[in-house]
């Protein structure tokens, strides 16, 4: 981040101060409706003797508010604002902030305001930003205007964007940073603390030092509390580390997080397959992806896409969810089907209608817990595509162990209820099959998913209840109609 953009941001506040400042700013926005519809004046109309209109106080307080917020306080209050209120409180947000808080919102969130954003503003906004974080905002910037800032970009931060451009989303080159601070061995610690005193402020999280020879290669890390408690005369060679993890731009920006996590990581340097130095990845970087990730696989469990809004117009809504719901409804169609099957049966033993909701619940959500262990082994790395024979086995033990204690205890229930021994075996038979079946399928659906290179997590929740749906009430009902009927 640049020294401009640093010096506007205030401080982040506690969740409890942010949730504050949104319900200020909501009962602002609300206020100036209702002054609005009692006194409608006219644009640029001011009260008499120069006075202020009460409209006018009002966004004069609402731009206040927002220029005490820090650019993230301010994304998540976006966010939470219905269109017609964000796009007003936007309109008062500064020049100078408008390119941090672009990086900070969601994708959806930001693509509604760089719509109503003239190219010269978009321009302004974008030139505030480094180049790593202008290779973030670029794709959903118009290419007129991402012309007109590269053009405007000084030639080292023109290659800085280039090459951020060149890799991969998932990549350790899109994390990249390219601010940091590089010193060489045979200098003494003493020149290396005047050398960092040259700087009006260091990069953000810096906390190491990279030591590289004259063409860049890297030779070691000299870590802030090293330089701060050795001797000054003593040469950086003598006290850097060699051992150090490096990354590379085109590794999986996973194996970043998964380094950073097992590691505890604050920096890390990224070098070419030559060994020089070329970025840093640093610890926020590494949070917003695995924040990303996290709630990327979380709505595509339920067959959702990242790129919705939660105030989206209702044909936006219906075009990101109508592709899964369209599936849900075959599914579900089907397991109308196969109780229509056994309507007779149904018919002749009224009990099966109350008991088999049951079978299929209880096999949805066993599915549901073997797809999210197995998709966060996925995320986390645990799991390569020829564990699959060792996690079937594991999974079918624990369902069988699962449905005979379970299905045993709803059997004895079902004896109890129903005064019927052979409805109490049925019962424990069949819930014990489904289980089985939960465990197959929620190995199943995120390792097929891995092999294809999809999200393992997409669609999996509504996949594993119609699996489930549809074959639990086959099985009960099955065995019912075998051996009752």
């Amino acid at each position: 981040m640049n020294n401009e953009s640093q010096e506007i941001r205030e401080e982040p506040r506690h969740q409890e101060d942010v949730q504050d400042a949104l319900r200020e700013i909501q009962a602002l926005l609300a206020r100036l409706r209702r002054v609005e519809e009692l006194i409608p004046t006219p644009e640029g109309t001011e009260g008499e003797a120069g006075e202020e209109l009460p409209q006018q106080q009002h966004l004069a307080q609402l731009r206040k508010t927002l220029e005490e917020l820090h650019p993230a306080d301010v994304a998540y209050v976006l966010e939470a604002l219905p269109l017609d209120d964000r796009l007003l409180v936007w309109d008062l947000i500064e020049t100078e902030q408008e390119g941090d808080i672009l990086l900070e919102v969601s994708d959806a969130v930001r693509e509604s305001l760089i719509e109503t954003m003239a190219p010269s503003e978009l321009v302004a906004a974008a030139e505030q930003l480094d180049a790593d974080e202008l290779a973030d905002l670029a794709p959903d910037l118009p290419r007129g205007v991402m012309d007109d800032v590269f053009r405007a970009l000084p030639s080292e931060e023109r290659e800085h964007l280039r090459e951020a451009m060149s890799y991969p989303e998932d990549s350790v080159g899109h994390l990249m940073d390219f601010e940091l601070v590089s010193v060489r061995e045979d200098i003494t610690l003493e020149v290396a603390l005047r050398y960092l005193r040259r700087y009006d402020e260091l990069p953000d999280h810096t906390d190491q030092l990279f030591v590289v020879d004259r063409e860049e290669h890297l030779r070691g890390v000299l870590p802030l509390n090293v330089l701060l408690v050795n001797d000054p005369e003593v040469e950086v060679g003598a006290v850097m580390q060699t051992e150090m993890l490096t990354l590379q731009p085109h590794d999986k920006a996973e194996t970043a997080a998964q380094a950073f996590d097992r590691y505890d990581l604050v920096s890390a340097p990224v070098v070419d397959e030559k060994g020089r130095l070329v970025g840093r990845v640093t610890v926020n970087e590494v949070l917003d992806y695995v924040r990303e990730e996290a709630e990327a696989d979380q709505l595509a469990q339920a067959g959702l896409s990242e790129e919705e809004d939660i105030f989206a117009p209702v044909l936006d809504s219906v075009k990101n969810r109508w592709r899964w719901l369209a599936i849900n409804l075959v599914t579900a169609f089907i397991a109308s089907r196969v109780i229509g099957a056994f309507e007779n049966s149904i018919e002749k033993l009224v009990a099966l209608a109350a008991l088999m909701p049951i079978v299929a619940g209880i096999g949805g959500n066993s599915g549901n817990q073997t797809i999210t262990m197995i998709v966060r082994a996925i995320a986390l790395g645990q799991v390569q595509p020829d564990a699959a024979r060792r996690l079937y086995r594991k999974e079918m033990a624990v369902a069988l162990f699962n449905g005979l204690v379970w299905g045993g205890l709803l059997g004895l229930l079902a004896f109890w209820l129903y005064k019927d021994v052979r409805l109490g075996l049925v019962m424990t038979s069949a819930m014990t099959l489904n289980l089985l079946l939960a465990a197959t399928v929620g190995v199943a659906i995120p390792m097929t998913m891995q092999r294809l290179g999809r999200d393992p997590a997409m669609g999996s929740s509504v996949l594993i209840t119609a699996v489930t749906d549809s074959g639990g009430f086959f099985i009960f009902l099955g065995l019912a109609t075998l051996f009752l009927l």
